[in-house]
């Protein structure tokens, strides 16, 4: 069977970007030009970019560990500007670290017989770790490019690639 990728672009909202923000990720300001780059050639080559995104309730039970963001229906959970999904392009909402957590991503991903993921975004060993993690376990092949994912702090972004690449044998490039 023919591999059939696509793009995952991971929690790259305003509440993690942006100076300031709630959950600023500093680096996550580098890495924006390079997920440019893979979502032009994504959309491309026709492979599927697929937008996953915190949407908390106010109340939500991560804000007792984590400081409130990416609140369901406010600009701090709006994905950057700089990477507007295209009309078409999925956005599916999340409310904890794994993309797959009672959401239709795998729905999603089956339908369009996806067999590998491509993953970037935010944060290396919070949520892309979790859902890359969940993506190997369901029998998805994982792509991360190093340039594309950030954490917020440059330990815990070595840590996790290295588990990525180490214990789950993700192709981490």
């Amino acid at each position: 069977m023919a591999e059939k990728w696509a793009l995952l672009v991971v929690d790259m909202l305003n509440d993690f970007v942006r100076e300031g923000a709630p959950l600023e990720v500093p680096a996550a300001r580098e890495i924006v030009g390079h997920i440019q780059e893979e979502i032009q050639k994504a959309r491309g080559q026709g492979v599927p970019v697929i937008y996953v995104c915190d949407a908390h309730a106010p109340d939500d039970q991560e804000f007792t560990v984590w400081p409130a963001h990416a609140v369901r229906g406010t600009e701090g959970a709006q994905v950057i500007s700089e990477l507007t999904p295209q009309p078409g392009e999925a956005v599916i909402s999340k409310t904890r670290y794994s993309s797959f957590f009672k959401t239709d991503l795998e729905e999603r991903l089956r339908q369009l017989g996806i067999t590998g993921l491509v993953f970037t975004g935010v944060v290396t060993n919070i949520c892309i770790l979790y859902t890359a993690v969940d993506a190997v376990s369901r029998g998805y092949r994982v792509k991360v490019p190093e340039s594309c994912v950030a954490a917020l702090s440059s330990e815990d972004h070595r840590w996790a690639l290295k588990q990525m690449r180490e214990v789950f044998q993700m192709e981490v490039v």
